[in-house]
């Protein structure tokens, strides 16, 4: 497996995932929509989508580099992700089929982990390009690349809220990693969790009441979810693997994200209160990152 892999996703209790960048039952035909997610089943990590029944499994990209983080604009017309290709990681979109791959940021630094913000206008991600990691934002074309965290911490895996007023991210500015919210602007930066563990990968849900991240808190990396205040923070998923980046179905019922539970990691969903956890990828390469169609 890419070393940049192992440390992303598999051991995310280790400070790796600060320095390296990086949503068993065949599902119910009632989940909605596709699902992008990253998979070496060519024996190179390019992008794919299925149907959520885990069928019409489509290659979006394919080169020699590696091309991970999928995630759809908010009318599902394009994805963005990042590349190693150009010899760096930098910020790509394509439209959803695979086509017109477009570079959006050219700079010696690691620029990656993009999101969309809800109207599709900007995109917001991380750069190292001032030493260490901090969460920028740029519009979808590439242009007005505006720092918004500065600090000596590393700051990371930036998500828009539905209302467009907030960011949350994951930084270990307080010594340990925790998740924060702020205007998106910069300003108002405020913790939400606060242990000794780590907890990383925040997604809004639709609505923006909920957020969903994952924990090692209570031993193995779990998805939880919590309040957008940081309130009533609650496990739902409960076993000796690790389960990890978690993103929600666009209605907010469902969740999707990756688990290494059956030998090697693959793709589920659950209720997006942790109940009915179905796989949908079977195969004996390496399939994460799942992001829901809009």
């Amino acid at each position: 497996m890419h070393q940049r892999h192992v440390k992303t996703i598999a051991i995310l209790i280790l400070l790796a995932l600060s320095i390296i960048p990086i949503a068993c039952g065949g599902p119910t035909k009632t989940l909605p929509g596709k699902i992008a997610f990253v998979s070496n089943r060519s024996g190179n990590y390019e992008i794919y989508t299925m149907d959520v029944n885990g069928s019409a499994i489509t290659m979006l990209t394919n080169n020699s580099a590696v091309d991970e983080y999928p995630q759809w604009s908010p009318d599902g017309s394009k994805i963005s992700f990042d590349s190693s290709r150009d010899g760096n990681w930098e910020i790509y979109i394509m439209n959803s089929d695979g086509s017109n791959q477009t570079r959006l940021t050219n700079n010696s630094a690691d620029d990656s982990v993009p999101a969309w913000s809800p109207d599709g206008n900007k995109i917001v991600f991380r750069s190292s390009r001032d030493k260490n990691f901090e969460v920028y934002t740029m519009y979808s074309d590439g242009s007005s690349q505006t720092r918004l965290t500065n600090n000596s911490a590393v700051d990371s895996y930036p998500c828009w809220s539905p209302d467009g007023n907030k960011i949350v991210f994951n930084s270990n500015r307080d010594g340990n990693w925790e998740i924060y919210a702020m205007d998106v602007d910069g300003t108002n930066q405020t913790r939400l969790t606060n242990n000794s563990a780590v907890d990383v990968f925040p997604k809004w849900s639709p609505d923006g009441i909920k957020i969903v991240f994952n924990s090692d808190r209570d031993g193995s990396t779990q998805i939880y979810v919590m309040d957008a205040n940081g309130s009533n923070q609650t496990r739902l998923t409960n076993n000796s693997a690790d389960d990890s980046v978690p993103a929600w179905s666009p209605d907010g019922t469902k969740i999707a994200f990756n688990s290494n539970r059956e030998g090697n990691w693959e793709i589920y969903a659950m209720d997006a209160n942790g109940s009915n956890q179905i796989r949908l990828t079977n195969d004996s390469s390496f399939d994460a990152m799942p992001a829901w169609e809009p």
